[in-house]
């Protein structure tokens, strides 16, 4: 049953003490129940080769710059972006967070640079991944917030089922990929298939979340029209 409107949502951070599901893929996943989410899923063509070339050998740079292993950029090649757990698992816990700043820091300036079709700059297939997104919210899981950049997605959400990131989360990338599809007479692979997320570990961080959502379409340099944003009132 979904919560009366006026009823307030607390988003809750990670609980450390309680059970944490944690899945690897490409990329690592974890979750809880009750637990806000830093979700981002892109389009599929969003960092062409060419991209993940060029913040490979950034990364690369950064690494010899530090005196780490310089192999450790390859991860960019084989993970879409970011960093795998396997990878992480070679620096110590300081290097491993600058490690994933500086990863993340390069992967969302590169889709922020609006490389590949860019569908979702039409504000009419943006609306059909915001109503899929908001279709449950308030039954299912709860957001705070969300933005629909030309080609990606940022949302803050918390999901009230188990499993409900991988369920609800392809579910939102399934029925999208195919509306869109029909609604511009094209085929093929829409999303790429595995979206990134970030459990939220304190109040701090979630505020932060909520500031990178609110500044990514001026960051971007977008107009209005080019981005859409949603915020739980």
């Amino acid at each position: 049953m979904s919560e009366p409107k006026d009823t307030p949502i607390i988003f809750q951070p990670l609980d450390r003490s309680a059970d944490i599901e944690i899945t690897e893929r490409n990329l690592p996943h974890w979750f809880q129940v009750g637990a806000a989410l830093f979700v981002t899923f892109r389009l599929a063509d969003s960092l062409p080769r060419q991209v993940i070339l060029r913040m490979t050998e950034e990364l690369r740079a950064w690494l010899r710059s530090r005196s780490l292993p310089e192999s450790l950029a390859e991860s960019m090649l084989g993970s879409f972006g970011f960093p795998c757990e396997s990878i992480l698992k070679q620096l110590d816990q300081t290097q491993r967070r600058e490690f994933r700043r500086i990863t993340n820091q390069l992967l969302h300036r590169s889709l922020d640079s609006c490389h590949g079709s860019c569908l979702l700059r039409n504000p009419n297939l943006a609306g059909i991944v915001a109503e899929a997104i908001k279709k449950f919210d308030g039954e299912k899981y709860d957001l705070d917030s969300l933005v629909i950049m030309p080609n990606h997605v940022h949302v803050i959400v918390q999901f009230r089922q188990e499993n409900g990131l991988h369920t609800i989360g392809q579910s939102w990338m399934r029925y999208t990929a195919r509306r869109i599809n029909e609604r511009i007479g094209r085929t093929g692979v829409l999303w790429q298939p595995e979206p990134f997320d970030h459990a939220i570990r304190s109040a701090e961080q979630f505020e932060h979340f909520q500031r990178y959502i609110i500044d990514n379409p001026s960051k971007a340099k977008l107009a209005q029209g080019e981005f859409l944003y949603w915020k739980r009132r």
